[in-house]
């Protein structure tokens, strides 16, 4: 099976610098338009539906592929990006080192949980389980994946082993392959690796 895993356009918390993580932000104009050229470019692929996470980021970056792909969009709950900010979800980060900076150097660290949080181990877990599901899911042959640059670093860090990804650019993605439990990495699209942290 063929599988792209997308990231979602520009949102408005981007460019509000805000904590992001669950915050359910939405698509800017210049998200949107982002979505319309990876329309585009995906057009004569061959995908058949896409999955996506239930953020409205990723919803609204699925719809504008759908329309151009003429698939159907399927909501899946476990493709979430994590809730690693607590009480930071949603804040201005400017605003947060004051109210609260000994946080603010907690989430610099991935492995640290604060309050309120999803652990890192419940979230990689998560973000396996709902991938190798998709994986054997033998009702198709080519699937896209919208969601986060979250569970991207998941991916290619926990399942692919590949070490870790310095970022995830708007509509960043990966196009991969899936032979039995293996995914093999065709091409690539916005996604920089960095040392492997």
């Amino acid at each position: 099976m063929h599988i792209y895993f997308i990231r979602h356009g520009q949102t408005t918390g981007d460019i509000e610098d805000r904590y992001g993580g669950d915050y359910d932000d939405h698509l800017t104009d210049l998200g949107r338009s982002q979505a319309e050229e990876l329309a585009e470019k995906l057009k004569g692929k061959g995908i058949e539906a896409i999955l996506s996470s239930p953020l409205a980021r990723a919803r609204e970056t699925a719809e504008i592929l759908a329309k151009r792909l003429e698939c159907s969009v399927m909501v899946k709950q476990h493709l979430k990006e994590r809730n690693m900010y607590g009480v930071l979800t949603g804040m201005k980060k400017e605003e947060a080192k004051k109210l609260h900076p000994e946080l603010v150097e907690l989430v610099k660290d991935r492995m640290h949980t604060v309050a309120g949080a999803e652990t890192y181990e419940e979230f990689s877990n998560r973000i396996q389980l709902v991938v190798r599901e998709m994986s054997r899911d033998t009702r198709y042959e080519c699937l896209a994946v919208v969601f986060h640059a979250g569970p991207i670093k998941v991916l290619f860090r926990d399942i692919m082993k590949k070490g870790g990804i310095g970022d995830v650019g708007d509509c960043g993605f990966a196009e991969c392959e899936a032979v039995g439990r293996d995914l093999i990495v065709k091409h690539l699209e916005g996604i920089v690796f960095n040392d492997g942290k």
